[in-house]
């Protein structure tokens, strides 16, 4: 005789597939929802924004395929592939940086801090100066030096185990030499190749088509599919390594999983995008925070992420226009806003003092 499975607690619902049953977290639901719309209206205003001789109508007629004239060129060739290259990449940073701080157990594990994109942007400058330009050069060379960096921060954090705070410490003095290496190896090269590395080092979303957004995007997708099954991971990571391992948790397996998708999501968005900062830091804060849960929602973080990119890029697209601006400067922008609204927040609390523990009463003998 088969138990009747538990009615779900409140705020929570089942999803049952099957033999396969899982808990669902309603608000986590609602707000996934609504961060999709928002990435939804934020593309649909990337595509039809008026501009470059486009207006709202004819770029609705170039998306219906009633105007396949310059319209259509434009919509379709330029806007498109760097509107769902934006999203894709913002979501797969948003999770790169869930997986790191959930790895670190600390609210600043994010690949942009810890380094492991300088060490793509590196792989990535490297393919660039001998003289390999395309996408799956510049993909190969994004890998191996995100991989190499993850390898020297291991290697150097490893004291039977890794420990968060030792691991950010590691990384951010490997993302120091690194980024000075970028700096000689840009100086190396001849003029026009500097100035295109220097730029792109900012993180731009500029000159992005299909030939290059088409493998990456459907290469971050199948990368967020795998890393969709990591929740319980992540969760159990929460706890910390005792009770995670006491829970059933192998103590290394998992984790070097955990590193290796998060440095293949990142090593993907820097061949394609260069080395963005701030979403894959923010995000998973934002998430957090609109879910109230113990711990960022893949989905929610995957969906903040690409909300973010696309505001970010929409902004470096218009603000100036017609001069376009690498999408990393107005990131890191917003990262320097968030992280002076964040710590405004933190000062502006009530500091709590911890409470006493009740004093015995004297017995007669004392």
């Amino acid at each position: 005789m088969t138990r009747a499975p538990a009615p779900p607690l409140p705020g929570r619902f089942r999803v049952r597939l099957g033999p396969v049953s899982r808990l669902g977290h309603t608000r986590s639901l609602w707000t996934t929802a609504a961060l999709l719309l928002a990435g939804v209206a934020l593309l649909g205003a990337t595509l039809l924004w008026p501009g470059a001789g486009v207006t709202p109508s004819t770029a609705l007629g170039a998306l219906t395929g009633e105007d396949a004239g310059f319209s259509g060129t434009v919509v379709l060739q330029w806007r498109l592939p760097r509107a769902l290259s934006a999203a894709a990449v913002g979501a797969a940073l948003a999770v790169s940086g869930a997986l790191f701080q959930a790895l670190t157990r600390n609210p600043l594990g994010s690949p942009d801090i810890i380094g492991f994109n300088t060490g793509a942007y590196t792989g990535v400058l490297t393919a660039l100066l001998l003289g390999h330009s395309g996408f799956g050069a510049v993909s190969l060379g994004a890998l191996i030096g995100g991989a190499a960096a993850a390898a020297a921060v291991g290697v150097l954090s490893w004291k039977q185990g890794f420990d968060g705070l030792r691991l950010i410490l590691v990384g951010l003095g490997v993302s120091m030499m690194l980024s000075a290496f970028n700096r000689w190896l840009i100086l190396r090269g001849d003029q026009e190749t500097a100035l295109s590395a220097a730029t792109w080092g900012a993180g731009t979303l500029n000159g992005i088509r299909w030939e290059s957004a088409l493998p990456a995007c459907a290469l971050l997708a199948l990368l967020l599919a795998l890393s969709a099954g990591a929740g319980r991971t992540l969760s159990l990571l929460g706890l910390g390594d005792e009770s995670a391992t006491a829970l059933g948790l192998p103590r290394t397996a998992p984790r070097l999983l955990l590193l290796a998708a998060g440095v293949l999501l990142t090593a993907v968005c820097t061949a394609l995008a260069g080395p963005i900062s701030f979403i894959a830091l923010a995000a998973p804060h934002i998430a957090q925070r609109l879910t109230r849960s113990p711990r960022p929602h893949l989905a929610s973080t995957a969906a903040a992420g690409a909300a973010l990119l696309l505001l970010a890029d929409l902004c470096a697209q218009r603000l100036f226009a017609p001069v376009q601006l690498p999408v990393g400067l107005v990131t890191v922008t917003l990262g320097g806003l968030y992280l002076m609204a964040l710590l405004a927040s933190r000062q502006r609390r009530p500091s709590l003092r911890p409470v006493s523990a009740p004093s015995r009463p004297r017995s007669p003998h004392d």
